[in-house]
């Protein structure tokens, strides 16, 4: 057996042992708090692929017992950060920018107890809109997302998903945030609008995305306290001095 495919079997053996539990274990059990995941569908298309795979995952999750909500990205435009420090100003409210979407998201995300983002793939890249936003959020409201398990997934025709999820991810792993995984890069093929769904392991690694996030989810608040203790205050080193 070449090493690709023992590597592809090992996986799927595993990914299925995981799901094998029924469903019902999980549900109402995160300490008598029924959990809320917030999508965001970074794609300028309503129905485009990039929302096929969060709806994928919705249904999976509602499964558990989960409360979700998908937003859209939209086409109206996203201020990016100005690095103007006024959000961190005493007395201050946010961003200074309330004039689109971030202000939306931040109050949603404040509420919510998980993030999933769907992003096109854009040169390689996550939609412009996309990362405005997680870079607005992050800055401005760090805060409320501390803690909160993430997950990101990327959409594309052919190539440059996997940089795209490194990109995001990259966000997530400086705000704390539990990085949710699946059965493989959380990655699905398609051009044409639905086409992602003839991906189907593209569709079941959405579907293992979303039990793996229930899973978490339930750990996490299984005793009340959804945190861990640091000894420590964030320390901050230049490299020129």
């Amino acid at each position: 057996m070449e090493r690709r495919d023992f590597i592809k079997k090992a996986t799927l053996a595993a990914a299925g042992a995981a799901v094998v539990a029924p469903v019902s274990a999980m549900l109402n059990t995160v300490s008598g708090k029924k959990c809320k995941v917030l999508l965001i569908n970074g794609s300028p298309r309503p129905d485009g692929n990039t929302f096929c795979c969060l709806q994928e995952i919705e249904t999976t999750l509602h499964k558990y017992g989960l409360e979700t909500e998908i937003v859209q990205v939209g086409q109206d435009p996203i201020r990016m950060c100005i690095n103007c420090g006024g959000c961190h100003q005493p007395n201050s409210d946010g961003c200074v920018f309330d004039d689109d979407l971030c202000s939306v998201i931040t109050e949603k995300m404040a509420t919510a107890d998980a993030l999933i983002v769907g992003t096109p793939v854009y040169y390689g890249q996550p939609n412009g809109g996309v990362l405005s936003l997680m870079q607005r959020l992050f800055f401005s409201a760090g805060h409320i997302v501390q803690n909160k398990p993430a997950a990101a997934l990327a959409v594309c025709r052919r190539g440059g998903a996997t940089a795209t999820l490194q990109t995001m991810n990259m966000m997530f792993e400086m705000m704390n945030m539990p990085v949710v995984t699946s059965q493989y890069w959380n990655i699905a093929y398609g051009a044409g609008k639905g086409e992602v769904k003839r991906d189907t392991e593209g569709m079941q690694t959405m579907r293992t995305l979303a039990t793996n996030m229930a899973f978490l989810l339930q750990k996490i608040h299984a005793d009340g306290d959804s945190a861990p203790k640091r000894d420590e205050r964030p320390q901050f080193m230049n490299f020129i001095r």
